[in-house]
């Protein structure tokens, strides 16, 4: 069977040429970018999508005009072996992929496709034989829509010189090229290292330091009783002073000289300014000066913390620098410390001062997100409490963990086990104004629990069914409209700490609730369940 207009041989041989081998993975390739070819609409503007970074890529470019070099094929490596061509405005295109179901019927490709068969062992003539019989027969075409974030191309920002390796780079990458901010596929080189040094100021002794600055802050130190500093940086040291120093065990000191080549070096003090001016965002307070070349941020409000966990992480990357911060989506009081920053040594390089800078992007590594003051309809569900067989007992749960974050709970509602009672109750709550939607009980595999059932009857939309945590596990959040929606499982009615008490706050706070937030949360998912609960200060969801 043909590729396109090309025989198989002669497909074959553009392979070997191109590719450096005729590899199985680029024939079926070159079939699988025909059969999408085949299925646009003549005459449009079409670009790719590949899911794997192997062999794929290359029928694309031998049969397309799409290449990487012009932005019109993306690679998305899902190791997938599957290509979208689509409309490069629409997005509105078709995918080609291996159908599974068909192999069965061409035993050397299955062999060779699913890795059943050792290389060693393979019969490569026999596997192409059945590559070119097979044609596009094992293949699979559907219809899709492609995200609009894979549309368009980005302009080309301004270049300018990196101020570290003083190669070209574009701005928009940040302060300094993504190679000196360690993404550079390379062993470290000498100049890298070089960069790791550290400076020496001068050093004298005590007795020779009367009338000279301080460089640094010095700390002094009581056990058990004080730590802070007994001198500051651009203190003048008198003779008295000597005396104090030798008992803090000092008995030589750096002192303020012209001898660091300007520029070259940034100050401790100076560098921490730098970095918290760039970390703290709306809700964050930082001093001023830094003490002991350090700063702290607190809580200039109280909320839930937002950290950029990934430049938190690329920012401590970077040689002699560090920031350390309580957990992200902490709950915080006004006034609380929530993070500290400072350079490692004394003096801290200028390449590595930007390639810090450059780790924390434009954005700030810091935020508060307020609470708002939620209206919250509490739908309680069961049949039992619902006839008055039992008390119920989830609803003063509720109403007090709401009170305590400054919300309200407007309504409550007892349903049965029935999906249009429950349905029924939370357009009741709906009606009454609530914003958020409390659920309680029935969402577990029990065949009467029909709670997530009459949810969806009521509007139900962007529903994440099942958290790794325990106790918690069969929690849910979703959406009713505006309305923000949680379902909180039967173990909140037995412990005191539960997913309840981890994402009623992100709620409140507007926090992105995604399935992989979810999943984030399973390391330390696991309460202990103490005698006595000290939550949040504990593992618990950290």
């Amino acid at each position: 069977m043909n590729i396109g207009q090309y025989t198989f041989q002669e497909f074959k041989d553009r392979a070997a040429a191109f590719h450096g081998y005729p590899a199985p993975g680029l024939l079926i390739g070159g079939y699988m970018v025909e059969m999408a070819k085949a299925a646009l609409p003549a005459g449009i503007l079409f670009e790719a999508v590949v899911e794997s970074k192997k062999c794929l890529p290359d029928a694309v470019q031998l049969l397309t005009l799409c290449s990487t070099g012009n932005n019109w094929m993306k690679i998305v490596n899902l190791g997938r072996y599957a290509v979208s061509l689509f409309d490069k405005y629409t997005g509105e295109g078709v995918r080609v992929s291996v159908d599974l179901d068909k192999l069965e019927a061409w035993p050397n490709i299955k062999g060779w496709f699913l890795k059943l068969t050792p290389k060693k062992e393979q019969d490569t003539e026999a596997l192409f034989r059945e590559i070119e019989d097979a044609g596009d027969g094992i293949l699979r075409l559907e219809k899709v829509t492609v995200q609009p974030r894979l549309l368009g191309h980005a302009h080309m920002t301004r270049i300018e010189a990196c101020p570290v390796c003083r190669e070209a780079y574009p701005v928009s990458d940040g302060a300094i090229c993504r190679g000196c901010q360690g993404e550079a596929p390379y062993v470290e080189s000498g100049a890298a290292a070089a960069a790791c040094e550290i400076a020496r100021p001068t050093r004298v002794p005590v007795t020779e330091a009367v009338g000279r600055k301080a460089l640094h802050d010095m700390t002094r130190i009581v056990a058990g009783e004080s730590k802070g500093a007994e001198f500051t940086a651009g203190q003048t040291i008198t003779a008295g002073d000597v005396c104090r120093l030798q008992q803090m065990g000092r008995n030589t000191v750096y002192v303020q000289d012209e001898s660091l080549p300007e520029g070259a070096w940034i100050h401790e003090n100076d560098a921490a300014l730098a970095f918290a001016k760039r970390m703290a965002g709306e809700g964050i307070a930082c001093s001023d000066t830094p003490r002991e070349g350090k700063i702290d941020f607190h809580a200039a409000s109280a909320g839930l913390l937002q950290v950029d966990l990934e430049a938190l992480e690329r920012f401590n990357l970077v040689p002699h620098v560090m920031c350390a911060t309580r957990q992200q989506y902490a709950l915080v009081e006004e006034g609380r410390l929530v993070a500290g920053t400072r350079a490692i040594p004394l003096f801290l390089s200028r390449e590595n001062f930007s390639r810090a800078l450059a780790a924390l992007g434009e954005t700030p590594l810091l935020s508060i997100l307020p609470l708002r003051r939620a209206r919250i309809g509490t739908l309680v569900t069961g049949t039992e409490v619902f006839q008055g067989l039992i008390e119920d007992r989830f609803a003063p749960i509720i109403r007090a963990k709401a009170e305590a974050l400054g919300s309200t709970v407007i309504g409550e509602e007892f349903a049965p086990d029935d999906r249009q009672a429950i349905a029924d109750g939370v357009k009741k709550l709906l009606s009454l104004g609530a914003d958020l939607i409390v659920t309680t009980a029935g969402l577990s595999v029990d065949p009467d629990d029909v709670t997530r059932g009459g949810l969806e009857d009521a509007g139900l939309t962007d529903a994440l069914h099942g958290v790794p945590l325990l106790p918690g596990a069969m929690t849910l959040v979703g959406r009713i409209g505006q309305a923000q929606v949680l379902g909180v499982p039967a173990c909140a009615l037995f412990f005191k700490t539960t997913s309840l008490d981890v994402l009623l706050p992100r709620l409140l706070a507007g926090a992105p609730i995604t399935r992989r937030d979810l999943a984030r949360l399973a390391e330390g998912g696991v309460c202990l369940q103490c005698n006595t609960c000290t939550y949040p200060k504990c593992t618990f969801a950290k």
